[in-house]
């Protein structure tokens, strides 16, 4: 038995897209979690007087070992990563969006009601557009003090 919508949702495009979105993001979280470990905990280690794999550095309490180092590495790739992600993809995706879109739409003109038809008509009208009455000089003067 075939089933036609299973195979028309997975290759919509959105999922496609999505499947793609998460492997390179697994991708991205790899290359930055190795270079937090090659680079930047060594780096950390060095500045608080560390030497060596500042990643495995543990603290014991009784006969418990906290391993402190790793959450640290943890830490730094999460900073690391949210920093990359908002200025390479999060800021350009927004000014994409805001080039595509454009200038935020003007104001709608003043309305005035017809006075024949109560039709909503432009205020500056001098003929309704519904009614196609002719707006008498009363009305410019109401129009003039709105």
């Amino acid at each position: 038995m075939k089933n036609k919508g299973f195979r028309q949702f997975i290759l919509r495009g959105n999922v496609v897209d999505l499947a793609v979105g998460i492997v390179i993001g697994a991708a991205f979280s790899t290359v930055v979690n190795n270079f937090v470990k090659a680079f930047l905990t060594p780096l950390i280690g060095v500045a608080t007087g560390n030497v060596g794999d500042f990643s495995n550095r543990t603290m014991r309490i009784g006969k418990t070992d906290f391993p402190y180092g790793a959450f640290i590495n943890g830490l730094i790739a999460f900073i690391l990563t949210a920093v990359v992600l908002y200025y390479l993809v999060v800021m350009p995706a927004n000014r994409l969006m805001t080039r595509f879109q454009g200038e935020p739409d003007a104001a709608p003109p003043p309305e005035a009601e017809c006075p024949e038809c109560l039709s909503s008509i432009p205020a500056g009208a001098r003929r309704c557009a519904y009614c196609t009455a002719v707006l008498p000089e009363a009305f410019e003067s109401q129009r003039s003090a709105t």
